[in-house]
């Protein structure tokens, strides 16, 4: 209910806009901040993320109601893209104890999953390549490094080489993973090839 009585009415034009951010800053409070990318929708008007649910606030809002539905299924469903990174980067994720070498073929073997799983989430839409630096920087953040070198690391990695609209190749995605592994330890994942 209370997410229905914040849906501006229909000829508002600057409440549509504020309505994301007043929404955001409800859930963040109220879950938090987990929450705030319930609204990362596929494509061009939703921010390049993963949810289906919403799209934009000129296709997304309406009926108090419906909208409110739309904005917890999306929450949901952002919820469960969360779980199932957090699974996915448990798998992935070096050993504690893991030299430099095997280090450096888990985050590469990492990087290119999670690349691909990005790319087959958002179809490669508008902005996709945001989303996917976001999951390497908490992927890296997941296993101890500090977020800021984290960012750095997968900054450098990917160096404006993903590009809307475009799906990599399976050799760009390689490369990404390669070099990234390397920035991140020094060592080749698979030594001299």
């Amino acid at each position: 209910m209370l997410i229905a009585a914040m849906v501006p009415s229909a000829d508002a034009e600057w409440e549509k806009h504020l309505f994301t951010s007043e929404v955001t800053a409800l859930l963040a409070a109220r879950y938090g901040r987990w929450a705030c990318g319930w609204h990362w929708a596929i494509g061009e008007g939703g921010g390049a993320g993963i949810v289906t649910s919403w799209c934009c606030e000129s296709h997304s809002l309406g009926d108090p109601a419906a909208t409110a539905a739309k904005v917890v299924a999306s929450l949901l469903e952002w919820r469960d893209w969360l779980e199932e990174l957090a699974e996915r980067f448990a798998r992935l994720a070096p050993p504690v104890d893991a030299d430099d070498a095997a280090r450096s073929r888990h985050v590469e073997r990492a990087t290119t999953r999670l690349v691909t799983v990005v790319v087959d989430r958002t179809g490669a839409e508008c902005g996709w390549y945001g989303l996917c630096h976001t999951v390497l920087t908490w992927f890296l953040s997941s296993t101890g490094m500090d977020r800021e070198s984290a960012r750095k690391v997968v900054d450098t990695a990917i160096g404006g080489r993903f590009a809307s609209w475009t799906e990599p190749s399976r050799t760009l995605v390689d490369a990404v993973g390669e070099d990234l592994a390397t920035g991140l330890t020094g060592e080749r994942p698979y030594g001299d090839r």
